[in-house]
């Protein structure tokens, strides 16, 4: 088990290697790196920066020599204690200098990233070359990082038909311990003229998929290799209002199944309203702009901008549940044949069509600032959320709703409001997001992520810990509801029960993984359930 306070020389070993710039141990630092957007962990005793892969590589072997824990962050987004630490001490290696997009290989369609390059770098690295990942990001890109990603997984753009981040993996480069570097898929072979191309991702058992969804469990990574394809040409939107939440979610399954939505993502009526009350999507001159010029010529892009101007903020009912959807193509017929399938899937279900603008404003300006981590009046915010099958969807969001209305009493009392996002995975994955609001005080990450001047214009909350305290219990009884039916979670963490709901033999094979990379327990130890 690694030791919970530094050596005595760790620290100037660490400043030795990595540069003094590159190692912060002041209060500030150890407190906002020892928090994420759901709680506060143990306080580590230092940050490193590193700005290479061969300094990472040495920070990683000297803590791990002196059996330091280390605790892998990217774009510190985690709302499952992801890189907390369980005891106090250890060291933070945040990867949020080594953030170049390393190779863009058109020929051999991937492309080759730092870990702590974010999905928005990526995104306009890539702008003009007509290429992108299958899955390009979440809705957190402007800070979330690719290699914490491929820790986590991550829903959203191009999920619908793509799958998550991990699907879109081809190889990692990964830190162990003694600080070598393995990497994954073809480019973990040799050539006569060095290291082999990073271009497939299978050559005997899956190597890569080890280190998708790990949590920074079983290695830090430094490098991720994405697949490219080419950009479609051509997109449309939908967006249809249902006034029951079954017929909304069964809508969405059979949708989901039809595998012609790039992005299909739905809000009950509670998500609906919170995202009414921030700044209007709709009124906003430069978002307006944004859509316009997003269009492939002028003409379709002031007309769509005109329909929006138009719809304003009445083209969503608050009563009702509402489901928008995105397919894309390399024909303009062909996107029309998808979305006129789409529409009748969801027409179906007595779905109404109404101005797409959500999905417009979202494709055109995909990677916002993360001021939506806050309520509209300052308020915390944290989701929970399940992975379940396509069929098991509308069941257990219904049951997951008729859980949350045993808390109504008590969640009035405390000012607590709840809202729900669904969003689907590949044909197969129909994942549940509840969301929670509560009065209380805001955390230095918090301050550090949302804009200076949106946060400027709220009034802080004091302390709450009994509103804190029952979301926190209403969140558990939640991730019960998605246990009965089998789910899947990303970004496991330190919250997602994986090692209590594994087969003895999966769990006994994931730990001999864990103990043969990691035998002295330093690298994120406790999560995914496993310990030093």
């Amino acid at each position: 088990m690694a030791d919970a306070a530094l050596a005595p020389d760790l620290l100037d070993r660490l400043i030795q290697a990595l540069g003094r710039d590159n190692v912060a141990d002041g209060a500030d630092a150890r407190a906002l790196y020892s928090q994420d957007v759901w709680m506060k962990g143990a306080e580590i005793d230092a940050v490193i920066s590193p700005v290479t892969l061969e300094s990472a590589a040495e920070a990683v072997r000297l803590c791990a020599d002196a059996r330091t824990p280390i605790y892998p962050r990217g774009g510190g987004m985690s709302y499952t204690a992801g890189y907390l630490a369980e005891t106090p001490g250890g060291v933070c290696l945040d990867t949020a200098r080594l953030d170049k997009v390393i190779e863009i290989n058109a020929a051999d369609m991937y492309v080759r990233v730092e870990a702590g390059c974010t999905w928005k770098t990526l995104h306009e690295a890539l702008a003009g070359t007509g290429l992108r990942p299958p899955f390009w990001g979440p809705l957190s890109g402007i800070s979330s990082t690719i290699g914490g990603g491929v820790s986590q997984n991550n829903a959203f753009f191009g999920a619908g038909t793509h799958g998550p981040t991990a699907d879109s993996v081809l190889s990692v480069a990964v830190v162990l311990p003694d600080g070598s570097i393995l990497r994954t898929g073809t480019a973990g072979g040799e050539t006569p003229n060095g290291p082999a191309k990073p271009f497939f991702r299978h050559y005997g058992p899956d190597l890569t998929g080890l280190f998708c969804g790990d949590a920074g469990a079983l290695g830090v990574k430094l490098e991720v290799t994405l697949k490219l394809i080419p950009a479609p040409d051509y997109e449309r939107w939908g967006s249809f209002s249902f006034s029951d939440r079954d017929a909304c979610a069964r809508a969405m399954a059979a949708m989901g199944r039809s595998n012609l939505a790039c992005e299909l993502f739905g809000f009950d009526p509670g998500l609906t309203a919170v995202r009414m009350k921030r700044a209007s999507l709709m009124s906003d001159a430069g978002m307006l702009a944004k859509v316009v010029t997003g269009q492939k010529n002028l003409i379709k892009g002031v007309t769509e901008g005109a329909k929006m101007a138009l719809a304003g903020r009445s083209f969503l009912d608050h009563a009702d549940f509402n489901l928008h959807f995105v397919t894309e193509g390399h024909s303009k017929a062909g996107v029309d044949e998808a979305y006129a399938k789409l529409r009748r899937l969801a027409e179906a279900e007595g779905g109404r069509s109404v101005e797409p603008t959500i999905p417009k404003v979202i494709r055109a300006n995909p990677f916002t600032p993360l001021n939506n981590m806050i309520g509209p009046n300052a308020e915390r915010w944290v989701p929970v959320h399940g992975i379940v099958a396509m069929s098991d969807g509308p069941a257990c969001w219904a049951g997951i709703e008729a859980l949350l209305e045993t808390y109504a009493d008590r969640f009035k009392a405390h000012d607590v409001t709840t809202g729900t996002l669904i969003t689907t995975l590949g044909t197969t994955g129909y994942l549940i997001e509840p969301v929670f609001l509560w009065p209380d005080e805001l955390f230095a990450l918090h301050e550090e992520s949302v804009e200076r001047g949106y946060l400027k214009g709220l009034k802080p909350k004091p302390a709450d810990p009994a509103a804190t305290q029952l979301v926190a219990e209403a969140r558990k009884a939640v991730v019960d509801v998605f246990t009965r039916y089998g789910a899947a979670h990303f970004q496991v963490g330190r919250t997602y029960p994986l090692s209590e709901t594994r087969s003895a033999p999966a769990l006994a094979l994931l730990r001999s993984v864990k103990a043969a990379l990691d035998p002295h327990g330093v690298i994120n130890p406790g999560a995914l359930g496993l310990g030093g």
